[in-house]
């Protein structure tokens, strides 16, 4: 019997494509502190595997986890949802 692994799919902005193949994509995320009870912020960047060059600066997208290509980029484009 196989089992189904649901693929961790984020939402983010691309903030350089400067890079060969490859976008910088900014994911942002709130929540609220245990202790102080205010809203956080947090922001992490990840190297993108574009491989047809679709993205360009300011474009939301869809990106998931896969296989590492390199020691920083295991993430790849699924689709460009805004331009």
């Amino acid at each position: 019997m196989e089992q189904k692994i649901e693929q961790k799919t984020l939402r983010g902005e691309v903030i350089s494509d400067k890079m060969e193949k490859t976008v910088v994509v900014k994911i942002e995320s709130s929540y609220i502190h245990p202790k102080l009870k205010k809203v956080m912020r947090t922001s992490k960047k990840y190297k993108v595997h574009d491989d047809n060059k679709v993205a360009r600066v300011g474009d939301t997208v869809d990106i998931y986890e896969g296989k590492p290509i390199s020691k920083t980029k295991y993430m790849y484009l699924a689709r460009v949802v805004a331009k």
